[in-house]
């Protein structure tokens, strides 16, 4: 039968072209050449109605052999095709195990965000608690409400980023100033904290304000124009000079060494009365006096003060009944100090060698 013929015929080939295929693309075109709907086998099944009752069994049993032996061989030939790629691609990736890894850089935090933590950890471990406030501010709360007149060199634009609205009409604001800029500002300082915490909270008050603050300042080594502070402020009763000053002893020690000595000068700022500057002793000459205090043997560190009674008037808080202290240090000036960093802006650059260090 001419039938039977052509079916092994189509076998004979159909094996010969699938064990000669040499990757799964040419593969696939032979199964698509044998058992697609247009294959060669496909089209003599189709020949089936024109047999004979009785010669359709014996092609019918032969044609479903062949088919079922091609599909097999087709699957054979696909699993080691498939294990040869699969042989060559780890091939082309080997790696030698024997050589050193690539150690990925891990990362940590900013020496200044250390700086600020470790300062939190010491006034929370004294019942401080930390409070936070938005970077643009109202100038009352920046200035006015901490007995700042309106004439003071710190109001100036030279000193401040001033937020200047284009829509006069879309805010409440509370106050103007005479040259018609709005009194929208960048906080230059955090005491903005200190004003927002005792109008919403009435004494006693153990605080402090962390965060970052803004001043149009040239960047130079010992001046950034954004850096970050760190004020304080208790508000209760009976508080005392002695009380600001032993809380800030025991804060500088913490923080540079036991054996660091402090120094309280006579200063002034509007909002406290009386006003000190504090210095700690120099940690490289131990006093002695070196190039890096100057020859001094000190190193200024912060400000601080009794609150004045006027700020606490502005807050609402009775200043016959409660006293307080405030204090303002700057992160960037303690990691300048701890590590004797001689140029404010190698805290910026992101350099890696320098930053890693910590």
């Amino acid at each position: 039968m001419s039938i039977i013929d052509d079916l092994k015929a189509i076998e004979a080939e159909a094996h010969e072209g699938i064990f000669g295929a040499g990757d799964l693309a040419n593969l696939d075109k032979i199964r698509v050449a044998v058992t697609g709907k247009k294959g060669s086998l496909t089209g003599v099944l189709r020949q089936m109605g024109k047999l004979s009752p009785q010669e359709r069994p014996q092609v019918g049993k032969l044609a479903n052999e062949v088919r079922n032996r091609v599909e097999a061989a087709l699957e054979q030939r696909r699993h080691e095709l498939e294990h040869a790629a699969l042989e060559a691609r780890i091939a082309a990736d080997s790696v030698d195990v024997t050589l050193p890894g690539r150690v990925p850089t891990v990362g940590s935090e900013h020496l200044i965000s250390q700086i600020i933590e470790e300062m939190e950890q010491i006034f929370c471990g004294m019942g401080y608690t930390v409070e936070d406030g938005p970077y643009v501010e109202t100038s009352y709360n920046n200035f006015t409400a901490l007995n700042a007149p309106l004439d003071h060199p710190s109001r100036s634009a030279r000193d401040t980023f001033y937020v200047v609205d284009n829509n006069p009409g879309s805010l409440d604001y509370s106050e103007v100033h005479a040259n018609g800029e709005s009194d929208i500002l960048l906080r230059t300082q955090t005491s903005g904290v200190q004003i927002r915490t005792m109008l919403k909270q009435k004494p006693p008050i153990y605080m402090i304000a962390p965060g970052t603050v803004f001043r149009p300042d040239t960047p130079d080594a010992c001046h950034l124009p954004q850096f970050n502070q760190i004020e304080g402020l208790v508000v209760d009763e009976g508080i005392t000079f002695g009380d600001l000053k032993g809380t800030l002893d025991y804060f500088i020690r913490e923080m540079f060494g036991k054996d660091r000595a402090t120094r309280y000068r006579p200063h002034f700022f509007p909002f406290t009365e009386p006003s000190c500057e504090v210095d700690v002793s120099c940690g490289v000459c131990h006093g002695e006096g070196c190039r890096f205090c100057k020859g001094t043997g000190w190193l200024e560190i912060l400000g601080c003060g009794m609150v004045d009674p006027n700020v606490l008037d502005n807050c609402g808080v009775d200043h016959e009944k409660y006293t307080g202290f405030a204090f303002g240090i700057g992160a960037e000036r303690v990691a300048a100090l701890r590590y004797n960093l001689p140029d404010l802006r190698m805290l910026m650059t992101g350099d890696e060698r320098f930053l890693k260090q910590f």
